[in-house]
């Protein structure tokens, strides 16, 4: 390894972390403004206090419940004999393809009542298990057969295998995912608005929207990403520092499929019970909006427009996100160290800011220094890239740690130079990643509201904040058309995350 390519890229990574903490460092500079006497007022408050256990109570409910059905989910389709695998394999991603807003909006419709902490955790799980179930049914197609059959002759039960053998293996995927899921539910506005369930998100919008309260919102916003370095460090410690990568093809055969035999039937309810209620639910009701709503919602014009602007938002993020992921990831793998690890922190924190506080930001930064750039195409693209780089670089540093470094060491030793050794050995061996990383990125942007309705372009309305302005005058009709493209637009970047992890595990 060479330190030229390590200082490239430590530069690289600095500046975009650096970035990455610009939406924070702005709230914070705003909240200071206020003075410290007023700051503690708002922070040491009742309400806080309420909004921290309401935050607190849905992760710590949500990322183990989804993280147990994505395990199971997965041992299922991957280490059974259950009948029709590929089957439910796709339907255990497709929930992906359902904006979480329209998995509420479904609930909501069937469920009026439907509100508060239970209802928040249900249509969590169901709008968020699939970003765990793809990494760990990932790593159990590639898990080497012989680690458990080692296990199994010197008299470890199936059990026993599973957690001493098996459960290790997945902690790189388990952390991945929850994190990813725990960062979602510290940003995510739409679900939670629509079932009134309050959350130091909905809370910092709230400010924004009804009173313009800037330095309360901005106390909300450091308290949340205090919420967010606790996650942070909680990953880390649980990930540790262990190698998952090995040199070679790995297991030259397939682990022979665990036979359900009479538990087939019970074991065929839980995948088609979760597809009724992921895909079923949401299916059902917009399939009764549109017949409801009848020909007059079809408004081609203002549709065609939409889609078509989402289409360029999210192709443009997409792949500078991921570009802009690659020095972090890199480094994250191949040499870690604690300075890495703020800086690859760094990088995360923007994911748990609800996207009002990084439109803010941007906002301020174009206003005071770069006034030709406010709510132009630039400033809404890089609020994506700012808000969708930890999907990348979760998805990126999982792949770049099944790419052997002794593969591009020997490349190095062989002549080629830095860039062309990491280009031609990791990057490639990374690609499903990157793909899989560009196709969360895009489904994210496909669903965004708050920052797009703030720096879009005027005249700029994606499918998103269409379907968000028709269902928020209660006109569930007329915002059934937009939430049916959504999946629509989604369903083939869900297939590409499927297809590149079947690939990935050379299926």
């Amino acid at each position: 390894m060479r330190p030229t390519r390590n200082r490239w890229l430590a530069a690289a990574a600095l500046l975009i972390s650096l970035a990455a903490l610009t939406p924070l460092g702005i709230a914070g500079w705003a909240g200071a403004q206020a003075g410290w006497p007023t700051a503690i007022a708002l922070v040491f408050r009742p309400r806080v206090g309420e909004l921290l256990a309401n935050t607190a109570m849905l992760v710590v409910l949500t990322v183990p419940l989804c993280a147990g059905l994505a395990m199971a989910l997965a041992w299922l389709t991957e280490r059974s004999d259950l009948p029709g695998t590929p089957i439910w394999t796709w339907l255990a991603v497709a929930p992906l393809a359902v904006p979480a807003f329209v998995h509420s909006y479904a609930w909501v419709t069937v469920l009026p009542g439907l509100h508060g902490l239970p209802a928040g955790v249900m249509i969590s799980v169901f709008a968020y298990f699939s970003f765990l179930y793809l990494p760990v049914a990932a790593t159990l197609r590639r898990l080497d057969p012989a680690l458990e059959d080692i296990a199994a002759s010197l008299g470890q039960t199936p059990w026993q295998v599973f957690r001493r053998v098996v459960l290790p293996q997945l902690r790189l995927a388990l952390c991945g995912g929850g994190l990813l899921v725990g960062l979602h539910l510290m940003a995510e506005y739409g679900l939670f608005a629509m079932i009134r369930f309050d959350t130091f998100t909905t809370a910092i919008l709230d400010q924004f929207q009804s009173a313009y309260n800037g330095p309360a919102a901005n106390m909300l916003s450091c308290v949340l990403v205090l919420c967010c370095l606790g996650l942070l460090g909680l990953e880390s410690r649980v990930r540790g520092a262990a190698r998952y990568a090995r040199l070679g093809s790995g297991a030259a055969r397939t682990r022979p499929r665990t036979r359900l035999g009479a538990a087939t039937l019970p074991c065929l309810l839980l995948p088609a019970g979760v597809a009724a209620l992921t895909l079923g639910i949401p299916g059902a009701t917009l399939l009764r909006w549109l017949i409801a709503g009848g020909g007059a919602i079809w408004q081609f014009g203002e549709i065609g427009a939409a889609l078509a602007q989402t289409l360029l938002l999210a192709c443009a993020g997409g792949m500078l996100t991921v570009l802009a992921a690659i020095p972090m990831a890199w480094l994250s793998v191949r040499a870690p160290g604690h300075l890495q690890r703020i800086l690859e922190a760094c990088n995360y924190i923007v994911g748990a800011l609800p996207g009002v506080v990084v439109a803010l930001a941007l906002v301020f930064l174009t206003v005071r220094m770069a006034l030709p750039l406010y709510q132009t195409s630039v400033t809404i693209v890089a609020a994506y890239v700012l808000m969708f780089l930890p999907r990348a670089l979760l998805s990126l540093r999982a792949s770049i740690s099944q790419a052997p470094v002794e593969l591009e060491q020997a490349a190095a030793s062989l002549g080629r130079r830095p860039a062309a050794a990491l280009w031609a050995i990791t990057l490639r061996l990374a690609a499903p990643g990157a793909a899989a990383g560009m196709a969360l990125v895009a489904l994210g942007i496909t669903n965004e509201l708050t920052a797009t309705q703030m720096l879009a372009p005027t005249g700029t309305q994606t499918l998103a904040t269409a379907f968000w302005a028709h269902s928020s005058e209660i006109d569930y009709a007329a915002a059934a058309p937009y939430a049916v493209l959504m999946i629509l637009f989604a369903l083939p970047l869900t297939w590409l995350l499927h297809a590149q992890s079947l690939q990935a595990a050379g299926r």
